[in-house]
């Protein structure tokens, strides 16, 4: 199972990966272990950026997608295809569920409030069948970045005249808000795409003014036992950023997912380190127990899910970290971010950004045997629930895409998500 989440970890590399040339994947492995150079320690933290969504819900649209594939749509659609569990999550999060007519159902979608629509996927709960979509003859059908990887797919459903709008690949927090528009458009529900974004930034702004004269302490995010990590061009990085961590990626000049070598992160001796919580355990070389993180129990781990979708569900990530590496700000701020829900009807259905649902069942984080950091108050335990606890645009739908990456998988390419 582990290798398997290995292979799945290459597949949500950096999006347009999939689909990109082999010479171009090939390049993407050159800066892997040991060849970083360490920079000096940053001391600004990096505001976060609030806008006014500008999502219009006006017919006829015209969006570009991920593709470069003006898209069209003439009249406001009244039926929708989410292609993925995640393009599923975000269209029921923003209140467009009632448009929605075709969607996976299965236990990555668990958690929503599913009524009539049809299922279209395969008996994995996560696999389009094209035959299902055309069947239900939507207006539009809206999809993850991950469908660039499914070419054969987007092209016989446009071929049967169905119209389909690809996600772009989301590097920042601003590239999460644009997907949430494009959603509210392509479901006619810009409404509660705005409001989303709005309650997505408030937190986030309450967050970022409370951290403002506070030191950021160096955090490792590790992934898998490869050490693949976020560096800039990230909304990773960008997460871990607005909880008032430094990046010990962006110290050593990564970009995108890579892998960074276990020299790299002893010498720059983090004093946490974060993982996501399919495993047990932070998936780290014993060198790295060396580092302070490791031997003062500062190991956290967070929901996977949470922080691999593009979608509002970061700021459960955000919340949990800045609980944990920074609990004096958290409680002074706690009141205040229960006010931001309030003042959007929303009820805490984030969960905590610890747990979640993984593909082969429930796991659970921070767990360890013989005392090690990971059983320390640090490393987390508890459950989610809400829209946080399903993959989506993340982990699960790189099923989808595995037969078309496992041969650079095969020539060792491990650029990360």
């Amino acid at each position: 199972m582990r290798r398997l989440r290995s292979i799945l970890l290459c597949v949500l590399v950096v999006g347009s990966l999939c689909v990109a040339p082999l010479g171009a994947v090939a390049t993407a492995d050159s800066t892997v272990a040991g060849s970083q150079t360490a920079t000096e320690p940053t001391t600004d933290r990096t505001s976060i950026s609030t806008s006014q969504s500008d999502a219009t819900c006006e017919y006829p649209l015209e969006r570009t997608d991920a593709r470069g594939e003006t898209v069209t749509l003439e009249d406001e659609p009244d039926e929708v295809v989410a292609l993925y569990p995640g393009d599923a999550q975000l269209a029921f999060q923003i209140g467009a569920e009632d448009r929605i007519v075709g969607m996976p159902i299965g236990p990555f979608t668990d958690s929503l409030e599913v009524d009539d629509q049809t299922d279209i996927s395969a008996d994995d709960g996560v696999t389009p069948v094209a035959e299902e979509i055309v069947a239900l003859d939507p207006d539009v059908v809206i999809a993850g970045n991950i469908a660039m990887s499914e070419e054969a797919l987007i092209e016989q459903l446009e071929d049967a005249g169905i119209t389909a709008y690809v996600h772009e690949r989301a590097m920042s927090i601003d590239d999460v808000r644009e997907n949430v528009e494009a959603t509210g458009e392509f479901t006619g529900e810009c409404s509660g795409a705005d409001e989303s974004i709005a309650w997505m930034d408030d937190r986030l702004e309450v967050v970022d003014d409370a951290l403002a004269e506070e030191d950021d302490p160096l955090a490792y995010y590790v992934s898998d036992d490869e050490g693949t990590t976020p560096g800039t061009d990230t909304f990773q990085h960008e997460v871990l950023d607005a909880a008032g961590l430094e990046n010990v990626a962006e110290r050593a000049g990564i970009e995108g997912w890579q892998e960074i070598s276990a020299e790299v992160v002893v010498d720059e001796d983090p004093e946490w380190i974060i993982y996501p919580d399919w495993v047990d355990e932070p998936p780290i070389v014993e060198s790295i127990e060396t580092t302070t993180a490791f031997e003062e129990g500062n190991v956290v781990a967070v929901d996977d899910n949470a922080m691999s979708q593009p979608a509002p569900g970061i700021v459960s990530v955000v919340d949990h970290l800045v609980e944990t590496v920074h609990p004096d700000v958290y409680d002074e701020i706690e009141s205040d971010l229960e006010a931001v829900d309030e003042e959007y009807g929303v009820d805490n259905g984030l969960g905590d950004g610890t747990e979640s649902d993984a593909a082969d069942g429930e796991s659970e984080s921070g767990s360890t045997d013989d005392g090690d950091p990971a059983d320390d108050e640090s490393a987390t335990d508890g459950e989610s629930d809400g829209f946080d606890s399903m993959p989506g645009f993340g982990l699960a739908t790189a099923l989808v895409g595995i037969t078309l990456v496992v041969t650079r998988v095969a020539i060792g390419v491990r650029a990360g998500r």
